[in-house]
């Protein structure tokens, strides 16, 4: 049986279907990724950037709430005193 081989060249099934990247043993894929460091810095700054601002407009936001919630409560201890107080 090894002489009908339908794999061609003596491969076995694994090797026809490895898709791995053979330059990946020789190193080619190693450069190929520091030269992309650059780009991949880019975007990290990019993506720190935009996480900043995020924070910034959630920490103005929670102070609004927050005096938002402060001036209601307020208004309801006023209209409580308001109706209990006696003259």
């Amino acid at each position: 049986m090894e002489g009908n081989n339908s794999y061609g060249n003596g491969s076995s099934w694994a090797d026809q279907w490895d898709y791995s990247d053979p330059a990946a043993s020789n190193g080619a894929a190693n450069k190929k990724k520091r030269s992309s460091g650059g780009a991949t810095a880019k975007y990290k700054q990019k993506v720190g950037d935009g996480l900043e601002k995020t924070k910034a407009v959630a920490s103005t936001g929670m102070k609004k709430v927050k005096q938002g919630t402060s001036s209601g409560l307020q208004w309801i201890k006023d209209k409580y005193h308001k109706t209990t107080q006696k003259h």
